[in-house]
């Protein structure tokens, strides 16, 4: 009698199915509950669209919708404007310390944006410093509070992103299209428009939405300086968090409408490029164009201007972390005495910062690895589900996610709330892109071959995959590690929604010291910040050989 043999799964298919249950049970229902639950009357619990009835029939609410895109939209324009041109003077002339330029504007770029809210607050707030020198010398300075703040925090904190997209996309054109270009006898200018600037379209428009997204997702800098001008996130975060009867229902409509925009935008772009796809051979590179020095002087003082106004919150965040205070204010003289406090009484929110972001980005490092690999080398339907939830975190915001998870796990059979350990899941989540773009990146330039040369010897599949493959993402892997350790451990909006009394972190109590007037201490803590990420960029300089942060 023959017995029936059954085949043991594969250690991928194990992998898949163990990813997907992952993915449904951290991802899919957390926003999935907090999508129902928005179509909930709050009262008598019936299905019914009351609460999208209160919300745009309430011009509070509604506003705070119209005020979001209005300052996305602002922001957006400023930053291409701002960060294609300097990413055209770095790229194509021999201007003078480019390298200066490059770090300064990637380090501008790679802090939580309400640090720079805090820092313009400090130099054009009503007590700020650039605020009173000017009025000594007659001269009365707009606000920085309210729209006209959160543009300038928001354009000067992330036109970077453009610059980077840009700088990349220009440095690998084509020369032979603008040398065709040439040749027919269009100057310079028209040249630069109608040839070069609609090739790199596409970029450019990747770079707006990463822009777009960013500045409607983000609440603490205008929590901070926005004042009576609220925008959509800020309500989110106070009808959630308010200690006067929130209204978590409310909440998760407004939340369900952020989401709804980011996709609608996301999908805009995505068909905007579709019909806007070229194709180049990328084998003539453009060569650098000299300049004669009075040309070459401008446009390196252009360039260093522009990463000087994005570097100046962190000039003034290290230099004020080392100045006299007396309470609120800060007095002549030097003293390390904010370093003194934070040691004393918040070294727990540090220490939970490392230990969260180590963690979190162990577990992204090894779901990267097993992702990509599923995506590139396993392609299937299930696959391409998994690569675009993955990415979907990537254009929503934190204080979302946050709202979220608490929703899904505030009670057992996995009650999580309060807890670490949903902290690292929401840092998984909204992280996880960055390793998991830069392990695909680096998994499509390694040959099948390789792995099929392994398996043909008799090694069987996974230990190929550990002992080959994984060896060679290595590079890629702990790239993409380094970028979500930055971003991971500069969190603020999830934080602020899932930290309870001890798990707060480094960026949570720069935003309570803030609120507590404890300017010093506030300072000495984003330094740290500041010091951390500068180290994570050497690494990953190091580490990349030089690659562009962005890839």
């Amino acid at each position: 009698m023959n017995r029936l043999k059954l085949r043991a799964p594969s250690f991928w298919t194990i992998t898949v199915i163990v990813l997907t249950a992952l993915v449904i049970i951290f991802l899919v229902y957390p926003f999935a509950s907090l999508f129902l639950k928005s179509f909930f009357h709050p009262k008598t619990g019936d299905v019914s669209l009351v609460n999208y009835e209160k919300f745009f029939n309430t011009p509070y609410y509604f506003n705070t919708l119209k005020r979001s895109l209005l300052v996305s939209t602002v922001t957006t324009v400023l930053a291409v404007l701002l960060g294609v041109p300097v990413a055209y003077i770095t790229s194509r002339f021999n201007v003078w310390g480019k390298p200066v330029i490059n770090v300064m504007i990637i380090l501008s770029m790679l802090s939580p944006p309400f640090i720079g809210a805090y820092s313009w607050i400090l130099l054009l707030g009503r007590n700020g410093f650039i605020t009173n020198l000017m009025e000594k010398i007659g001269i009365t300075m707009p606000t920085i509070y309210g729209f006209f703040g959160m543009v300038l925090v928001f354009t000067l904190k992330l036109f970077p992103y453009v610059y980077l997209y840009v700088h990349g996309a220009l440095g690998s054109i084509d020369s032979s299209l603008e040398e065709a270009a040439e040749s027919l006898g269009m100057n310079k200018l028209r040249r630069m428009l109608t040839v070069t600037f609609p090739v790199i379209m596409p970029t450019i428009s990747a770079a707006a939405l990463v822009v777009f997204m960013t500045s409607m997702a983000d609440f603490g800098t205008p929590l901070l300086i926005g004042e009576g001008y609220k925008v959509l996130p800020v309500v989110v975060y106070e009808e959630y968090m308010s200690d006067i009867g929130g209204d978590a229902i409310i909440a998760s409509t407004l939340s369900t409408i952020i989401v709804l925009c980011a996709v609608v935008v996301l999908f805009l772009q995505k068909a905007y490029v579709s019909r806007r796809n070229y194709r180049m051979s990328f084998l003539r590179p453009p060569q650098v164009q000299k300049l004669p020095f009075g040309r070459r002087l401008v446009l390196t003082a252009i360039a260093f201007i522009v990463a000087f106004a994005a570097m100046l919150p962190q000039f003034t965040v290290i230099v004020t972390s080392f100045l006299k205070t007396r309470g609120p204010l800060f007095v002549a003289g030097f003293s390390l005495d904010s370093y003194r406090q934070i040691g004393f009484k918040l070294s727990k929110n540090i220490m939970n910062t490392f230990l969260f972001s180590s963690i979190a980005i162990v577990l992204m490092i090894l779901l990267g690895l097993l992702l990509s690999y599923i995506i590139v080398r396993r392609k299937s339907r299930m696959a391409s589900f998994l690569d675009a939830a993955a990415m979907f975190p990537y254009v929503i915001p934190g204080a979302v996610i946050g709202i979220g998870l608490v929703t899904a796990f505030n009670r057992p059979p996995l009650l999580l709330t309060g807890t670490m350990a949903i902290l690292i899941v929401s840092y998984i989540i909204r992280k996880l892109p960055f390793v998991l773009r830069s392990s695909t990146a680096i998994l499509q330039q390694i040959d099948p071959s390789i792995e099929e040369a392994s398996i043909s010897l008799g090694v069987p599949p996974m230990k190929t995959f550990f002992k080959t493959t994984a060896i060679l993402m290595i590079p890629g892997l702990i790239s993409g590690g380094i970028l979500s350790w930055v971003s991971t451990i500069n969190e603020l909006s999830s934080t602020l929604i899932l930290y309870a009394g001890n798990t707060g972190t480094i960026s949570v109590a720069i935003f309570n010291e803030i609120f507590k007037d404890s300017f010093g201490t506030a300072a000495a803590l984003a330094s740290i910040l500041s010091f951390a990420t500068v180290i994570s960029l050497a690494v990953f300089n190091k580490v990349s050989g030089g690659r562009s942060v962005l890839m």
